[in-house]
């Protein structure tokens, strides 16, 4: 028979348990009513010189107290009289070892006088009433007066580089208690100086991984008396108890009062459920779920397997029972009930743990905790004028640079701003995020979300200096980072190390962390959002640093349409209330963690709204990644249920478990199911959506054009942010001009099918969240249109370039045909150049396509239209044609051959022989009549002969190699 020997301390130990402790102490305990275990292990301690009693020889009078207390106890345990105890056992055997021997050493008759002052103390007690665990709990009391630093345990350890100030400033030991905290002691001074409480901020560096363990389990199980009865540091000193009910989202041993304060907390909906321990029985669990007006307990006993009483159905799990009950009806007083959801409690934390190996044998923890219980959504209090604060800033002290590109609804600038400071001007490298001029009703919220960023300070999140106005212009200025969107350094960086990105990925966490601490649900996590501010160098130990920006315009307003794109950053939940509560934070970080660890590739790229609301419709999740543990984290951060999502403590402890750079990740397109028929379809939509351009790379350059309906703006489409992106030419509607949307669209879908020289180029198009804007990108071609052209150079250019011009115009014009497009609109003014020896045809917002079975296109509704480079038939009857585009290039000739000059422009020649007096509305009239008159423009004066039989506004050819001969 083999006979193993336990040693068991019971490490915790508060003296408020039993009304010693300070009033002001936040641990309000009530010392548990079986408190045997805690005498005997005092007592052992105190009668054995154990756990630190050592009383000096002085106190000798204090300690036959404690003997006289242990006695009498004794005598009521053993139902005897104190004279039957005294005969019995000795008053020396409650005593500590060194009290004895010193007893022993003394005269017989100095003896015989404590044995005799101690049986009239155990005399005059025999009358008092008092009862076995009253005295039990006055010996604990006079324990505590006796040996105030019992139940604390110290630790030596080596000094850190995060606490060092001096050589005598160094910690060299750490005492932990439960009324004291944590308590360190210098080489400077013997005396126990308080550290931190328990819900704060510790450092210890040990020699051994027992001793740091030690410390650690010792710290855990002070934070969950506490702070949170469900806490654990790290999985290596988590109780398997505590482990088990948090996989079945158990409850601890609580009442049934505060199990319905719970749940009427979470709503007390129809199939809601709290499991809990019973407070009074270790192998019982309640089941408490509203019914009705009222709550039911359901008891599950556990003797093998757990059963639900009155059910004969058994189950190896709690789990198991659970989820057996979420898709089975359950007759629950004569009412058929089914289960659908877990109401999980949900306390939040500031918490986070690196474990560094600092030697074979060195192990270095730190942590930081803090705890609050959350109310609801905190987005509602951003919404109230009143709670704005933030610093303003005249525009003149900022200096305006480059265009970065584009947020969501934002145009972002790089720039500076000036201070005076003791007469000195100092000037610090600023972000300019101007508010879009199409979202100006959104300036409240962006004001708003300048306001919550300028109140809150952490490392790892964006310092917003302040807000300027400026006529309409509103401005956030921010600090500078230099290495700007993490998801764009990914990208060029394909290098990055795991351990790199698991930096990352719990900087991000501390954040999220910091903002549950404050109750604030930031609610636009995402890699773009996330910039970089060091990149970090191994060779040194130097990790890299991200901040989070700024969440930008309040999901209320943004419209369904800005959060159907936003998938699957945006929790499911948010679909439906358009409100961000502190779980779609967790949801978010899990589709960033994804992003982060695919280098920086946007899951769902490309794919249409109606596209990622299917994927949230089927319950679909990311492709998993290859690394197991970190495919875990990922799907239990994006679980639909908000409630079953982890604590960012959680989080973190996870993450920090992965402390290893050995995994290589699987890009995502190697780890799609291929048995997922979603996956296909979207991989094959995305190959359709390769002409798609990214709003926020597009860099505003300039403004190349302006017209009635929109504007064309010169961009540098620059994904990898070094200013090596190709120029483009921007064309977007006017912001009061989105009724010609379906047109601008029909413009889009024609220029995209028209592949010709002449023809100005279509490279795809762009959508802005949510895509309520869509924007047109085409080549840009650098010396502007024909008139801004002619302008510049018309000192060089000879009559054989514009019969070169003329040429390639009608070349273009041809190819139209072919494709049976008339253009509508053929001016000097939508022709651009592309060199010096070539043009090419543009805007084709009034272009129409000839039906089949038609020699001609009648417009139905004609709106603005430039009458004056129309045909008689399209003024007076609205019909397009080939011919009349014919009619149109004659037009252009006039302006070619006259160098676009403003004083002979085809307008203002024909308002001056019809009088400048007629009003516009019958302008069309009085043109038509006026051609009918066979009034034609005048000839230019550098105008060869053979171009003037052209120009017959009279001719009358069928096709446009006529011309182009």
């Amino acid at each position: 028979v083999t006979v193993k020997l336990f040693s068991v301390c019971l490490r915790f130990f508060f003296s408020s348990w039993f009304g010693q402790g300070s009033k002001a102490s936040y641990r309000s305990f009530t010392f548990p009513s079986d408190c045997t275990v805690y005498l005997f292990q005092s007592r052992s301690d105190f009668v054995s010189g154990c756990g630190g009693i050592s009383p000096a020889l002085s106190l000798q009078q204090e300690c036959l107290g404690m003997a006289v207390l242990d006695l009498w106890r004794m005598a009521k345990e053993r139902n005897q009289s104190l004279g039957e105890i005294c005969n019995t056992t000795s008053y020396k055997s409650c005593l500590p070892e060194t009290h004895r021997q010193d007893i022993q050493r003394m005269s017989r008759l100095a003896r015989y006088q404590i044995r005799k002052t101690l049986k009239r103390f155990l005399k005059k007690l025999g009358k008092c009433p008092a009862g076995e665990r009253n005295l039990k709990l006055k010996y604990l009391m006079e324990l505590s007066v006796l040996e105030p630093n019992y139940g604390s345990e110290s630790f030596t350890f080596h000094h850190s580089g995060w606490l060092e100030q001096s050589e005598q400033q160094r910690v060299k030991a750490m005492r932990v208690s439960g009324e004291g905290g944590i308590q360190i002691q210098t080489k400077e001074s013997q005396e126990w100086q308080t550290f931190c409480d328990f819900p704060q901020i510790t450092e210890a560096e040990f020699h051994t991984l027992t001793e740091a363990l030690s410390f650690v389990s010792l710290v855990d199980g002070y934070f969950r008396l506490t702070t949170d009865s469900t806490h654990y540091f790290c999985a290596e000193v988590a109780p398997p108890s505590l482990l088990e009910d948090i996989h079945n989202y158990c409850h601890g041993p609580i009442t049934s009062e505060f199990a319905v304060h719970k749940l009427k907390k979470a709503g007390a909906k129809n199939g809601m459920f709290l499991l809990r321990h019973s407070p009074k029985d270790f192998d019982k669990y309640f089941l408490t779920t509203p019914l009705g007006m009222d709550y039911k307990d359901c008891l599950i006993e556990k003797n093998e397997k757990f059963i639900l009483a009155g059910i004969h159905n058994s189950f190896c799990s709690l789990k198991q029972l659970t989820d057996f009950y979420q898709h089975s009806t359950l007759l629950m007083s004569d009412i058929p009930f089914f289960y659908f959801y877990c109401a999980v409690s949900h306390y939040f934390y500031i918490l986070y743990i690196f474990i560094c190996c600092i030697s074979c044998l060195t192990f270095f923890f730190i942590f930081i905790v803090s705890m609050t219980e959350m109310p609801s959504s905190p987005m509602l209090q951003r919404h109230k004028p009143s709670h704005m604060q933030f610093h303003m800033i005249k525009h003149e002290d900022l200096t305006w640079s480059e265009s970065l590109g584009q947020g969501s609804f934002t145009h972002i600038f790089r720039g500076s701003k000036t201070d005076q400071r003791d007469g000195v001007t100092h000037s610090t490298e600023v972000l300019l995020k101007v508010l879009d001029a199409n979202h100006k009703n959104c300036w409240e919220s962006f004001f708003e979300a300048a306001s919550l960023m300028s109140q809150i300070s952490h490392k790892h999140l964006l310092l917003v200096y302040g807000i300027s106005v400026h006529k309409s212009k509103n401005i956030m200025v921010q600090e500078f980072v230099k290495h700007g969107a993490l998801d764009l350094y990914l990208k060029k960086s394909t290098s990055v190390s795991v351990s790199w990105k698991l930096d990352v990925a719990k900087q991000l966490a501390c954040a999220l962390n910091f903002l549950e601490e404050k109750n604030i649900a930031h609610g636009n996590i995402c890699a773009k959002n996330l910039l970089l501010a060091r990149e970090g160098d191994p060779s040194t130990d130097n990790s890299p640093f991200i901040k989070l920006s700024d969440p930008g315009i309040s999901m209320a307003l943004l419209g369904k349409d800005v959060v159907l794109d936003r998938i699957p950053w945006v929790a499911p939940e948010v679909l439906n209330t358009l409100e961000i509560e502190l779980e779609c934070d967790k949801w978010s970080f899990g589709s960033t963690l994804w992003e982060i660890f695919n280098n920086g590739e946007a899951p769902l790229q490309g794919l249409d709204p109606i596209h990622k609301q299917q994927f949230y419709e089927h319950f679909s999740n990311l492709p998993a990644l290859e690394w197991t543990e970190l495919a875990d984290l990922i799907s239990q951060c994006m679980q639909y249920q908000p409630e079953l999502r982890p604590s960012c403590r959680s989080i973190i402890r996870q993450l920090n478990s992965l402390i290893t750079s050995d995994y290589e990740i699987l890009h995502a397109s190697d780890t799609l199911p291929k048995s997922d028929g979603f996956w296909r379809r979207t991989n094959m939509f995305k190959k359709q959506q390769q002409d798609v351009f990214e709003e926020r790379y597009l860099r505003f350059i300039s403004i190349l054009g302006k017209g009635n309906f929109g504007s064309v703006e010169l961009c540098r489409y620059d994904p990898w942010g070094d200013n090596t992106g190709d120029l483009v030419a921007v064309k977007e509607l006017q912001s009061d001009k989105k009724a010609n949307m379906a047109d601008f669209q029909r413009e889009i879908q024609t220029i995209s099918s028209l592949h010709c020289d002449y023809i100005v180029k279509y490279k795809g198009i762009c959508y802005s969240a949510g895509r309520l804007s869509t924007k047109l990108v085409m080549e840009y071609l650098p010396f502007g249109s024909l008139i801004g052209y002619m302008e510049k150079h018309r000192q060089n250019v000879c009559t054989r370039r514009l019969l070169l011009f003329a040429s390639q115009i009608c070349k273009g014009m041809e190819y139209l045909q072919n494709m049976r497009y008339v253009h509508r609109d053929l001016a000097a003014r939508n022709i651009l150049v592309a060199s010096d020896t070539l043009v090419k045809i543009a805007d084709f917002g009034l272009t129409k396509i000839i039906p089949v079975d038609k020699e001609y296109y009648r417009v139905t509704q004609p709106g603005e239209s430039p009458i004056f480079w129309y045909a008689p038939e399209s003024i007076s009857e609205l019909k397009f044609s080939h011919k009349s585009d014919v009619w149109s290039f004659g037009i252009v000739l006039h302006e070619l051959f006259s160098y676009c000059d403003i004083s002979r422009n085809p307008k203002r020649l024909s308002i001056q022989k019809i009088g400048s007096y007629v009003q516009s509305p019958s302008m069309a009239i009085h043109l038509l009549n006026l051609l009918k008159d066979n009034w034609r423009l005048p000839m230019p004066s550098q105008c060869p002969p053979k171009v003037k039989i052209k120009t017959d506004f009279y001719i009358n050819v069928s096709v446009w190699v006529t011309l182009t001969n």
